[in-house]
């Protein structure tokens, strides 16, 4: 959407949920923060096609945090060294029982839920 670096990587795995042909969870304050993003950048026709393609997704479900989740996201930043955006993407994984976490970012290192990049849920799941 922002056509960053590795874009390319993002577009197959959402091609994939897309499709159904791979399952993930996107918790529902990561689509607040790219609704924030896409407003601060005046983007906000492009945020009609975002939010609307999300219901297109056979394979991609919104997760909504509770309460509760966040409480263990408060909890999860101080024992990991998390910060409280990361922690609650942590404390959904958790949550949902995912089986990794998709991301680049490499906070997510050395949690009980294993980080993974695009490519490799990519290929994992052309191989299988």
């Amino acid at each position: 959407m922002l056509s960053q670096k590795r874009s390319e990587e993002c577009k197959r795995i959402l091609t994939m949920l897309r499709r159904g042909k791979a399952e993930g969870v996107v918790t529902d304050f990561t689509v607040h923060s790219v609704m924030v993003l896409m407003d601060r950048l005046k983007r906000l026709e492009r945020l009609t096609v975002f939010l609307s393609s999300l219901t297109a997704y056979k394979g991609l479900r919104v997760y909504a945090t509770s309460i509760v989740d966040e409480l263990k996201a408060v909890e999860l930043a101080g024992q990991c060294g998390l910060d409280i955006d990361d922690a609650i993407q942590y404390a959904a994984a958790l949550s949902t029982q995912a089986a990794a976490i998709i991301s680049f970012d490499r906070d997510f290192d050395d949690l009980k839920v294993p980080r993974k990049e695009p490519v490799e849920i990519v290929e994992e799941t052309e191989t299988e």
